[in-house]
């Protein structure tokens, strides 16, 4: 009786990609910790899922009957900080695009959980590379388009997968904010303006939801989400490209007291003594993004310029209007390593530097006895074009184990 069907090996590819955590060994002829030099030789042992032990082979034991991964570099699964893949579906129709909602200009409440897609084929496709956790969610286009999320990129099971259900509250400033012709906000200057309005608002909910229970107004799921901004729960990450825009953002923190994170900040070489000063990070426009509009200033060079002036910052993906629908973060910093940062600023600014920005260190970002085990196994240099990722794990399930 034939059994070995298209729908049997199918079925046999499901229960391959949601494998439980095993045992392994990791043994590569160098292992980036990002926690410290990195190891020539070395061997990361996992059990439970988690990194058991990590060191040179000389002095770490492998269990008999250990599953053994081999590669030439190993480094700590890669973060994108900032993206929209899972919402920005791979097929640029208007059935998979959920990244922006345009019926109004500021709708804080709504959640990235709500529509986050683990199963779309980008989400793979980027695992492919040696990336393990995202940050993603509604992204820039209206002046508050939503909120986001971390979530590891395996597996496609959300709930399993989540590792933030609420980061940040992503909002949009300059032309990127702009609404239709005759709409508001048509300038800069009105979009600010609204801004500040619906925080004062939320200032005015916030105040009188501390009253007597007969007096508290009515739950607003709008304000609420705002609410959690100006206390500092879920920070506003603000996706501004022109300096005068950037100012203007700096302004608005300073003015409410929030905890605010830079995206994409095309102008940032024209006011880095005004971000170092506000001591707000940054989550860098992808290096190779074209220079036109508002990112005409983007430059090569503007993440070195970053480090120079001691400025946080991690690298992403962003949002791309064209098929396949996303760039590959580990693309972007192997570009910046090539244009004033070192290798291992570069290698920083998309493992533990992003996970520092993203609250997730204690858990990943770097190989580390305890942390979750997510790495990211290369034949060559990760930062070299010819290099292929020959494998990838994630919380000790072995995702991808042929080269991409």
């Amino acid at each position: 009786m034939k059994i070995f069907t298209p729908h049997f090996a199918a079925l046999v590819s499901l229960l391959v990609a949601t494998a439980f955590a095993e045992d392994l060994a990791v043994q590569g002829e160098t292992v980036h910790t990002m926690a410290g030099e990195a190891i020539r030789d070395g061997v990361v042992l996992i059990k439970d899922g988690k990194i058991q032990s990590i060191g040179p082979a000389a002095t770490v034991k492998i269990p008999a009957g250990t599953r053994v991964l081999k590669a030439k570099v190993v480094t700590p699964g890669l973060i994108d900080a900032h993206t929209v893949v899972g919402f920005s579906g791979i097929l640029n129709q208007p059935h998979d695009q959920e990244q922006l909602e345009k019926s109004a200009p500021l709708q804080p409440e709504l959640r990235a959980i709500d529509s986050y897609n683990g199963r779309d084929p980008l989400v793979d496709y980027i695992r492919g590379f040696g990336v393990t956790t995202i940050h993603t969610g509604h992204g820039p286009g209206a002046l508050i388009s939503g909120q986001t999320m971390i979530v590891k990129t395996h597996p496609a099971n959300l709930e399993q997968a989540l590792l933030n259900p609420a980061a940040m509250t992503a909002a949009t400033l300059g032309s990127g904010a702009s609404a239709d012709k005759g709409k508001a906000p048509g300038t800069a200057s009105k979009a600010v303006a609204m801004l500040r309005a619906e925080l004062i608002k939320t200032q005015d909910y916030i105040r009188k939801t501390k009253l007597a229970a007969d007096k508290r107004p009515a739950r607003d799921l709008h304000l609420e989400a705002l609410a959690r901004a100006l206390d500092g729960q879920q920070p506003l990450l603000i996706t501004v490209q022109r300096h005068h825009d950037i100012l203007a953002a700096l302004r608005l923190a300073a003015e409410f007291k929030l905890k605010i994170i830079l995206d994409g900040v095309s102008d940032a070489a024209l006011v880095l003594p005004d971000i170092k000063k506000s001591g707000f990070p940054v989550f860098l426009h992808p290096t190779m993004s074209r220079a036109s509009g508002e990112t005409e200033n983007l430059s090569l060079e503007t993440a070195a310029k970053l480090r120079k002036a001691g400025i946080p910052f991690a690298f992403q993906s962003g949002f791309e209007s064209y098929v396949p629908k996303t760039r590959v973060v580990l693309f972007e910093a192997a570009v910046a390593a090539a244009h004033g940062l070192s290798q291992n600023e570069a290698l920083a600014a998309i493992t533990i530097d992003a996970a520092k920005l993203l609250g997730i260190q204690k858990r990943t970002g770097s190989l580390e006895a305890g942390k979750d085990a997510d790495l990211a196994l290369y034949d060559g240099d990760p930062f070299e074009y010819t290099t292929h990722c020959t494998g990838v794990i994630i919380s000790g399930v072995v995702t991808d184990a042929q080269p991409r």
